[in-house]
């Protein structure tokens, strides 16, 4: 708070010295001093401050995305700009309170601030993720579980120090052994003795298939103190994601399958296709030339790559890709793995950098696939996946992507398909434009970086 106040008042006051100097608007022939505009400057501070708390800004969140928060700084600071006029208009007019809001000095605080709230907040997380590098603002955390979903938590804590947990161990019914090369430290039956003992702020239980009289039994034990108790959802919990409630006579229903893709919004997401595609075959078709030049210069074959994939209702269609691999690389395997040997050297610079992909803006031209969505796979996988996972078919709800929820989370290539699936479905039943353009925009991020999980 201290940091986005000081942001904030400071932008105000970078707003009255650049009215003088950029005249966006008429700018007054003799014009107050700053201190002047003062209690305006406090009470566009304290308005947005209000906004930023109830908007639950100042609520910690971990692994919070950079664009999400971007979005909530611009509309709160909107918010708060313009609860800052309107009060001094509603409450302070005619009034000894009464003071003057100019319109440039409010149109350059409200673009700087938000700039500022940016800086300050980037700052402010640079300075925790230093601390939390060397294990300092941490929080004491218990995962209870022996399940895949208990390893992928410890997993994702170890790896990942910007969560900000510290594990101090796992908890089973045996009480012995390890979990992901995680100690175990004790038994469920222990719970309240090793809350204590470790000082335990977060109990994680990850036991999916636990019954409810369990997953009750296992709150009670961790009841304790101001210990902040977390549970991993059952598949009912899962599906219901995005669960909304009707009303049939006065008997609510529950809708676990609903699809925000629907109606304007897939003519809206259709345009955005449209002109990405175009615009983006434009400007990149000299470069891609150049791609189809190397190939053909290394080996003398075919410059694409055209294979039928699964895409929306499950219904198939010819992927364009530029050919990465040797001729006929079909005929000795189907499953790209790390390090395969089919893959040509310049097929390996271009898997790495996703620049294969390229043609399927071609595919997004004829309505086969769009920019962003599940990634399509072959026939074959599709059958097989779908007898594994009852839940498979669900991602063909929509069409295929380029690139995708999955994708830029680094589930690709070799990768668990069940958690590959459970993005992918994640997107399906979340998806919203601003959702499409954070996708597409990590996608080029991790392309210029060469940070592209699990590219090969």
């Amino acid at each position: 708070m201290v940091t986005d106040a000081t942001a904030l008042g400071f932008s105000f006051f970078l707003g009255y010295w650049l009215r003088s100097y950029v005249p966006l608007l008429s700018v007054p022939s003799d014009p107050p001093t700053f201190f002047n505009y003062l209690p305006l400057t406090v009470l566009f501070t304290l308005s947005v401050l209000f906004v930023f708390y109830f908007a639950r800004m100042y609520h910690q969140r971990r692994a919070q995305s950079r664009f999400d928060i971007v979005w909530l700084i611009i509309q709160n600071i909107s918010i708060g700009t313009v609860t800052a006029i309107a009060l001094e208009t509603l409450l302070f007019k005619n009034s000894a309170l009464q003071f003057d809001y100019p319109r440039g000095v409010i149109v350059f605080a409200w673009g700087i601030s938000i700039v500022g709230v940016m800086v300050g907040r980037e700052a402010h997380g640079a300075v925790v993720r230093f601390l939390q590098r060397r294990e300092i603002a941490r929080d004491n955390v218990l995962v209870v579980g022996n399940s895949e979903v208990a390893r992928s938590v410890v997993k994702n804590i170890r790896t990942n120090y910007s969560l900000g947990y510290n594990l101090v161990g796992v908890v089973t019914e045996s009480g012995t052994g390890r979990v992901a090369k995680a100690e175990v430290v004790g038994s469920i039956e222990e719970l309240p003795q090793l809350i204590d003992t470790f000082s335990v702020d977060q109990v994680i239980i990850a036991i999916p298939e636990a019954t409810r009289k369990e997953l009750v039994y296992l709150v009670t034990l961790c009841q304790r103190g101001e210990v902040d108790i977390k549970i991993y959802p059952d598949n009912f919990a899962f599906i219901a994601g995005t669960l909304t409630v009707d009303d049939l006579v006065g008997i609510p229903l529950l809708s676990v399958r609903d699809v925000s893709l629907r109606g304007w919004k897939l003519s809206l997401k259709r345009t955005v296709d449209i002109l990405g595609a175009g615009v983006g075959l434009v400007l990149l078709s000299p470069f891609m030339l150049l791609i189809a030049f190397l190939i053909w210069w290394q080996d003398h074959g075919p410059i694409f790559f055209t294979q039928e994939r699964v895409g929306l209702d499950g219904r198939p269609f010819p992927m364009l890709k530029f050919r990465t691999m040797i001729v006929n690389a079909e005929r000795i395997a189907q499953w790209t793995v790390e390090n395969d040997p089919r893959i040509t050297r310049i097929g390996r610079f271009l898997r790495r950098t996703n620049l294969d992909e390229l043609p399927q803006f071609i595919n997004v031209l004829y309505g086969q696939m769009s920019l962003v969505g599940p990634r399509p796979e072959q026939r074959q996988f599709v059958e097989e996946f779908r007898r594994r996972f009852p839940r498979y078919s669900e991602r063909h709800r929509e069409k295929a992507g380029i690139t995708g929820w999955a994708q830029v989370n680094g589930l690709r290539g070799d990768t668990p398909i069940d958690e590959r699936l459970r993005a992918d479905l994640y997107y399906v039943e979340n998806w919203s434009l601003w959702m499409d353009f954070k996708i597409i925009v990590r996608t080029v991020w991790q392309t210029l970086t060469g940070r592209s999980p699990n590219a090969y």
